[in-house]
């Protein structure tokens, strides 16, 4: 099983570096050409989303992306270090109106990567949350 970490700065105009990193890594890992532009597309949400938590929340700490292939299966997990981010909840300083707005687009994030992805999982502690999704893979075959 072979694993690329990512990690950076919570910044917008590092998401189309982790997405191109997803593409290339999952087309290596054996992931259906027609399957990568859904790939780069909920990476792109993912970590859109655990940018704008890391943003609205104040942290500094980087946005973690794991990609994974294993034996027939390319998967990547997305993580932030927000407590209990899994639901999307804001800060206590914003107002409620905006907290309801952020709350809305969060939703709307994860139901875009679910209609892209296959097998998701959103999974949120003390420590933060994480979006696993995962897809198919056949490894290319050894030259011979």
């Amino acid at each position: 099983m072979a694993t690329v970490e990512l990690r950076f700065s919570a910044q917008p105009e590092h998401v189309r570096t982790a997405r191109l990193v997803a593409a290339a890594v999952a087309r290596r890992a054996g992931v259906d050409e027609a399957v990568l532009d859904e790939v780069r597309l909920a990476v792109g949400e993912a970590c859109s989303r655990a940018v704008g938590l890391h943003r609205s929340h104040g942290l500094t700490a980087p946005v973690r992306v794991l990609l994974s292939e294993e034996e027939k299966t390319f998967s990547i997990e997305v993580g932030d270090e927000v407590p209990g981010s899994g639901g999307g909840a804001g800060p206590g300083g914003r107002a409620a109106d905006e907290e309801a707005d952020a709350e809305d687009e969060d939703e709307m994030g994860l139901a875009v990567i679910s209609g892209l992805v296959d097998d998701m999982e959103v999974l949120s502690s003390e420590d933060g949350g994480v979006i696993r999704m995962s897809w198919p893979a056949a490894p290319p075959a050894a030259a011979t």
